[in-house]
């Protein structure tokens, strides 16, 4: 019989009658977050819900990626993530995600290119949040070893 885990994760956004949400988790510290300033009366040097987002995917991915080379041996000294979340107008439907590209940046201790691909085309598929999105998210990985060797797909 398979067992089945389940886990709920509870955060809230609270507005007190400013531009500036507060986002709250349980036993985290709050986080300030307002309209971008790409939009109307957004405001700069404050977290969007859009940058949230993008951090979001690119977070879980390399935290997925950790956990899947840990499980297969692969010794890991680095990984990075840059995102970027592509936001157009949509006639009829207002302001959509298009996509998100994520750049993977992976330093490998002596693990092969191919290995290193293998390892986060699983992580792709196995990441939570990219899971939730509706919207394409494409991934590109550079992959450097103690070698120096470098490959990017």
């Amino acid at each position: 019989m398979a067992v089945v885990k389940a886990h709920r994760f509870a955060a809230s956004a609270h507005w007190h009658g400013e531009s500036i949400m507060t986002a709250r988790a349980k036993g985290k510290p709050t986080l300030d977050v307002a309209e971008p300033p790409e939009f109307k009366g957004g405001i700069e040097g404050v977290w969007s819900p859009e940058e949230l987002l993008v951090s979001s995917a690119a977070s879980c991915l390399a935290i997925t990626i950790a956990a899947v080379a840990d499980a297969r041996g692969a010794e890991l000294r680095e990984i990075d993530v840059d995102g970027v979340g592509q936001v157009e107008r949509v006639p009829g439907k207002g302001f959509r995600f298009l996509v998100i590209e994520l750049t993977v940046e992976v330093e490998a201790e002596d693990e092969h290119p191919h290995v290193m691909q293998g390892i986060v085309e699983e992580a792709e598929r196995r990441c939570i949040v990219r899971a939730a999105l509706d919207v394409p998210v494409k991934v590109r990985l550079v992959v450097a070893t103690a070698a120096g060797v470098a490959l990017s797909g």
